[in-house]
C-alpha cells in the first residue's frame, strides 16, 4: 500500500492496518491487535519524520506468515526514500532524549513489542525498508495473506 509522506498518510496506514488485522482474526481492542498497530504507527511516523523526500510516498506491506499450526508472525514493512538515514543497530536509548520528551523512543517501542526487527536497503531504488515481525497465536484458520 502506498501513502503520502504526511501525518495524514501515517494515520491512514494505521487505520487500514487495524481493519486488515481484524479481518485476519486479530480483533480490535486485543493486546496483539493494539501492539501491531503501535508498531505500524511508529514505523510510519519515522518514515514521515525521517524518511521523507518531498514528492515521494512511503509504502506499507503487511504479511501474515505461518510459524506453527496455530501461530503466526505479522510482518510489517515500511519503505521510504531516504536510504542515507538509517535506524541504529542495536536500538538503544539515546541519552540526549530527556525523560519527559514525547519523541525519540519509537524504535525502542518497536524493539520491545516485536520478536525481531531490522532494516535493509531498498533493492529497486533509493531508500530503505524497516521491518518488524510480531508473533502471536491465532484462534481461527486463516489463509496466508499479503498486502
Amino acid at each position: 500500500m502506498r501513502f503520502t509522506s504526511t501525518p495524514r498518510g501515517a494515520r491512514l496506514a494505521r487505520h487500514l492496518t487495524a481493519v486488515r488485522l481484524d479481518a485476519w482474526g486479530l480483533p480490535y481492542g486485543t493486546d496483539d491487535h493494539d501492539a501491531i498497530v503501535l508498531i505500524v504507527a511508529e514505523l510510519t511516523a519515522n518514515a514521515v519524520l525521517h524518511g521523507n523526500v518531498p514528492g515521494r510516498d512511503f509504502h506499507l506491506r503487511l504479511a501474515l506468515l505461518a510459524t506453527g499450526p496455530r501461530s503466526v508472525a505479522v510482518r510489517v514493512e515500511v519503505t521510504d526514500s531516504r536510504g542515507e538515514r538509517v535506524p541504529p543497530r542495536p536500538c538503544v536509548p539515546r541519552p540526549e532524549v530527556p525523560a519527559v520528551d514525547e519523541t525519540g523512543r519509537g524504535l525502542l517501542l518497536v524493539a520491545a513489542l516485536a520478536a525481531r526487527w531490522d532494516w535493509h536497503p531498498r533493492p529497486d531504488g533509493p531508500g530503505k525498508t524497516v521491518w518488524a515481525e510480531y508473533e502471536t497465536a491465532i484462534e481461527s484458520d486463516v489463509h496466508l495473506l499479503h498486502s
